[in-house]
């Protein structure tokens, strides 16, 4: 039964509620996604190393599986056309044949034919979708000029409470985080993106599943992604290891590699 100083207590935390500009809220609950994320040792954080299984989907339907390393490396800076300041390698197959590289501005597919460039509208989702990504803004972006981190409060997402955090750019991109109101590790993240072939938006939705500690970062071992409500991609971790001292050759084609026909 609530008593009266119990009553008062609400309403006075309601007030002060009120008394915030979303602006402070925000930034209040950007520091303490910081924390729970790790702080130091996340913000830190050189590479990262993921070994799992990734499943590709159309229609809802399993469309593809393949075991998947990932290899990500932070970099000082940003690439040109706003690339993100990350190398990374996602690397498939038991004997890691195939691969992916995203480095500085440009996207291969490496196979035994060759390297192949991605056509560039998957480079600009790529570069979009990352730099929406929550866990690189956290580990890359916080104290770049014109970022915005607002917060309009609670809410009930999925039958979890969270705390809502809607971070802008100086490019005016935005991504809404639904926070866990206990831990604070983000448990979904959504934005729009405009489609170049079909032009118009689409809402991309990311969930993040499963959180462990590793080596004091926090990172989910499941995570999954959405398109406009249909599930595109799915990859579950079993291990995950930071600061490996990944070598710059695991991000370089290979020497005299034949560069194939861009695809379109």
């Amino acid at each position: 039964m609530m008593t009266r100083r119990h009553f008062a207590g609400t309403l006075l935390a309601a007030a002060a509620m009120r008394a915030e500009t979303p602006e402070e809220r925000g930034n209040a609950l950007k520091d303490k996604l910081v924390k729970a994320l790790g702080g130091e040792q996340f913000l830190n954080m050189r590479d990262r190393t993921e070994e799992g299984r990734a499943y590709s989907f159309y229609r809802e339907q399993l469309s593809g599986l393949s075991v998947v390393k990932i290899y990500t490396k932070y970099q000082e800076k940003p690439g040109p056309g706003d690339f993100p300041a990350v190398r990374e390698r996602q690397a498939f197959g038991k004997k890691e044949d195939d691969a992916i590289l995203f480095v500085e501005g440009a996207v291969h597919e490496v196979t035994y034919r060759g390297a192949r460039p991605l056509a560039d509208d998957r480079l600009q989702r790529y570069i979009e979708t990352t730099n929406r990504n929550i866990l690189y803004i956290v580990r890359k972006r916080l104290r770049e000029p014109g970022m915005i981190f607002e917060s309009p409060g609670g809410d009930v997402i999925e039958n979890q409470p969270v705390q809502v955090l809607k971070v802008t750019d100086p490019q005016n991109r935005t991504v809404t985080v639904y926070l866990h109101r206990s831990t604070f590790l983000p448990v979904l993240q959504r934005f729009s993106l405009m489609d170049p072939i079909l032009k118009e938006r689409r809402e991309e939705v990311t969930r993040f599943n499963k959180y462990r500690s590793v080596s004091g970062v926090m990172w989910p071992y499941d995570i999954q992604r959405e398109r406009d409500g249909e599930k595109i991609f799915q990859m579950f971790a079993e291990a995950v290891t930071v600061n490996n001292n990944l070598p710059d050759k695991l991000f370089m084609l290979p020497s005299g590699i034949k560069i194939l026909k861009k695809d379109v």
